[in-house]
């Protein structure tokens, strides 16, 4: 029985993405929601990201730099180490995973609220694609969102950089060489693939569990909890499917 609900809302969320791009506003309207989604998704995301990459990068970092007592091993490993945890993974999943909370519940409780006070139904009811007008400027505002995480790849390494000469585990050069060592350009590709696919399950799946919620004020709560973990997981479990086809 839960399978089958399961897959009935998958389905729904398949049928709610080909509704998005059907009947499109016009674009006078549009232009303005799309700058407006991009301060509210993106500039207002830069904040807390800079702040989380800067530290976490500086924590990878130490942490590298505690694990390698042997006197044998060179210091640019921290840099390598600090390189590779932050573009790889830190940078595109961690933030997203963070993203999906503070970006994901914002989305929903913002469609929520909107289901709740009838406003989609008034669109509906003047003939407006409420989906198309909802779910589109979000899908495009987010094309931004590697911007996000290319600040955050720049920021994690320079906070590793950081913590690692001021704290006196690695010379600057040795972390510079670190950084450059064995570097392979399609990381940054791969990370950029990733981002990419994780801004639409941002945008997407919280704005699905926003549009179709029923209830009231107190419904709107839960409904940005369960989005969050469905955005988390499918973004964990993209993580794993596109780190198989593109790595390996």
């Amino acid at each position: 029985m839960m399978l089958i609900r399961y897959l009935s809302q998958i389905g729904k969320y398949f049928l709610m993405l080909k509704e998005v791009f059907n009947k499109p506003t016009k674009w006078s309207v549009m232009r303005q929601l799309i700058l407006k989604e991009i301060d509210d998704l993106i500039i207002d995301s830069l904040g807390i990201v800079c702040f989380i990459s800067f530290f976490v990068g500086g924590v990878v970092s130490i942490q590298t730099a505690l694990n390698l007592t042997n006197p044998l091993i060179p210091k640019y490993l921290i840099g390598f180490a600090t390189r590779q945890s932050v573009i790889l993974e830190f940078a595109p999943t961690f933030i997203s995973i963070i993203m999906a909370g503070k970006m994901g519940s914002f989305i929903t409780s913002s469609i929520g609220t909107m289901r709740v006070t009838e406003q989609i139904d008034a669109l509906e009811v003047m003939g407006v694609n409420s989906l198309n007008y909802l779910v589109f400027p979000k899908l495009i505002a987010l094309l931004l969102y590697p911007f996000v995480i290319g600040i955050s790849m720049f920021l994690g390494i320079l906070g590793g950089w950081m913590a690692a000469v001021y704290g006196g585990f690695a010379s600057s050069n040795d972390f510079i060489t670190g950084i450059q060592q064995e570097f392979i350009p399609f990381h940054i590709t791969y990370a950029f693939i990733k981002t990419f696919v994780f801004a639409f399950l941002l945008a997407t799946i919280p704005s699905f569990h926003g549009y179709y919620m029923k209830g009231g004020a107190l419904e709107v709560g839960k409904a940005s909890t369960v989005s969050f973990v469905w955005t988390a997981v499918t973004i964990i479990l993209s993580n794993y499917i596109l780190t198989q086809l593109l790595l390996t």
